[in-house]
């Protein structure tokens, strides 16, 4: 069996469907499962990794977890080595973590740090462990969705710096291949898109994507932060805008391991666009 936390977001809930779709038993977590977390034939478990206890009843009769830390457990809360412990103790042989490309790029980065114990915490669990590091997601310009509904507008910073942006759902596919294969035990994967891609040119496919055109205005540093700090930890917010500002070379670059993994090149922000456009109407 494989249990999945944070299985109602955007890499969580398709990665449930993905393994489902594939055979094997999987058990849903988060801290409120809902009615359609899952396909059917899917356990729901609500269970929080900031109390490493309320796993337990998760964990039962697992062979692999799959760690997704939410922004707030990241931010100071939860204990890694308590969940690591409870998985050991449960059975749990294998474990992937989500963590964040900002770990192998700038590896000093106090913004990410909580991340860095997440994955030194697996490491050094004796379990089969890997690592998966995103670039950023095609899914933040989710953020923009209110104001594309009501103005028409998009409002981001550094309009003009491209990253190869990557999307959940490669991520959800990349993880349930490392999660029912051999072969991926004590491996970093560093993730991305397939080209880089600046929040002007996303504007543009969001807009080629809806039919109608969208406005973009360019925010500052100060007042992106302004926005974001509402629903991320301080320093997790730094860290990013640092990244979205001034990119370094790792950063920018199209990793390979997508590519790799699935055997197909990752999805476009266009094509992640078309598949959301929904979501901005």
């Amino acid at each position: 069996m494989i249990v999945i936390t944070g299985a109602t977001g955007n890499v969580g809930r398709p990665l449930v469907a993905a393994l489902a779709e594939a055979g094997e038993r999987v058990t849903a977590v988060s801290r409120r499962p809902v009615p359609d977390a899952g396909p059917a034939g899917v356990r729901t478990v609500a269970a929080d990794l900031g109390d490493a206890a309320s796993l337990r009843p998760a964990l039962e009769g697992a062979d692999a977890l799959f760690l997704m830390v939410p922004p707030d457990v990241l931010g100071g809360g939860g204990g890694p080595d308590e969940v690591v412990k409870t998985a050991v103790s449960s059975g749990v042989r294998k474990v992937v973590v989500l963590s964040s490309q900002i770990n192998g790029t700038r590896p000093q980065a106090g913004s990410h740090q909580a991340l860095r114990v997440w994955e030194e915490a697996v490491q050094g669990s004796g379990l089969d462990w890997t690592v998966l590091r995103p670039g950023s997601f095609a899914s933040n310009a989710l953020g923009w969705a209110d104001s594309v509904r009501a103005e028409r507008t998009i409002y981001a910073p550094f309009g003009e710096v491209a990253l190869p942006v990557v999307d959940p759902a490669d991520l959800a596919e990349v993880a349930a291949v490392v999660l029912r294969e051999e072969g991926h035990a004590g491996r970093v994967h560093e993730l991305t898109g397939p080209v880089a891609v600046s929040p002007r040119e996303q504007a543009a496919a969001l807009g080629a994507a809806l039919g109608v055109p969208l406005s973009f205005v360019e925010l500052t540093r100060a007042q992106a932060r302004g926005r974001m700090v509402r629903f991320l930890p301080e320093a997790v917010v730094d860290g990013t805008l640092d990244i979205l500002g001034a990119p370094l070379h790792g950063e920018q670059r199209v990793s390979p391991a997508v590519e790799a993994l699935l055997g197909r090149a990752p999805r476009s922000f266009r094509s992640w666009a078309d598949r959301t456009v929904a979501a901005f109407r």
